[in-house]
C-alpha cells in the first residue's frame, strides 16, 4: 500500500478558493457554500486498500472545503471510528490520514450539488462506471457504497439490501452501508458504527 493517497487536482474550485473549516476556524459562509456548486474534491485513494468507501457525491460543504463528508451532523467519521477503522475519531481535516489505516474515500458522482436527490439516474449509471475502473486501477479489497438507493440507481439492483452484496466489482468484494448524512434518520449514530463494524469484521477476514 502507498504511504501517501493519490490526490488529483479537483476541476473547479482548487487550490486557494478552497475554504479551510476545521476546528477553531470559521465555517463556510452561505455565500461561499453556493458557490461551490458543482465543483468537485479530490479523491483520497492509494493502492491496495483494504476498504475503499463510495458516497454519492459531495455535499456543499465539502465542495467549500475540500473534505469528504465534511458538513457539521454527518456521521460518517464517528461511524469510521466505532467501527474500528481509526483509532480515534478524525477530524474530516484529517482525510489524509486514512490510507495509513488502509481506508480511502471516493464518490458514484464526482460535482457538488446541494442534495443526493438533484443527481440524474444518467450520472449515477455513468458515476458506477468510473467507480468500477477506479477499483480496476488501485485494487481495494472491499468496495463500500454509503447510500443504497444511489447504488441500487447506479448498479440496476432494485432488490439491493443493505450488507455484503453477491457480486463484485472491478475484482473487489461489494458491501452497501447506509447514508450517514445526519438527514437520514432512520439511522443513530449508534446503529451506524454497528454497520461498520460489521463491515470491518469482514473486511479483516482473509481471502
Amino acid at each position: 500500500m502507498a504511504d501517501r493517497p493519490d490526490r488529483a487536482p479537483a476541476r473547479r474550485g482548487a487550490g486557494p478558493t478552497r475554504v479551510p473549516a476545521g476546528p477553531g476556524l470559521p465555517r463556510p459562509t452561505p455565500a461561499q457554500l453556493r458557490a461551490a456548486v458543482d465543483r468537485t474534491i479530490a479523491d483520497v485513494i492509494a493502492p491496495g486498500l483494504s476498504v475503499l468507501f463510495a458516497g454519492i457525491n459531495p455535499g456543499l460543504y465539502s465542495g467549500a472545503t475540500g473534505w469528504h463528508f465534511a458538513r457539521p451532523g454527518n456521521r460518517f467519521w464517528p461511524a469510521l471510528h466505532r467501527g474500528g477503522f481509526t483509532p480515534r475519531q478524525l477530524h474530516p481535516s484529517e482525510q489524509d490520514e486514512l490510507p495509513r489505516y488502509g481506508v480511502g474515500i471516493t464518490n458514484l458522482v464526482a460535482r457538488t450539488t446541494a442534495r443526493a436527490d438533484e443527481l440524474s439516474s444518467t450520472e449515477l449509471v455513468t458515476g458506477a462506471a468510473i467507480l468500477v475502473a477506479k477499483v480496476e486501477r488501485y485494487r481495494p479489497r472491499w468496495v463500500a457504497v454509503a447510500g443504497i438507493t444511489a447504488y441500487r440507481a447506479g448498479f440496476g439492483r432494485p432488490r439491493a439490501v443493505f450488507g455484503p452484496q453477491p457480486e463484485t466489482i472491478g475484482g473487489a468484494r461489494l458491501w452497501v452501508l447506509p447514508n450517514p448524512s445526519g438527514l437520514n434518520a432512520h439511522y443513530t449514530p449508534q446503529t451506524l458504527g454497528v454497520a461498520f463494524a460489521d463491515l470491518r469484521a469482514a473486511a479483516t477476514v482473509p481471502d
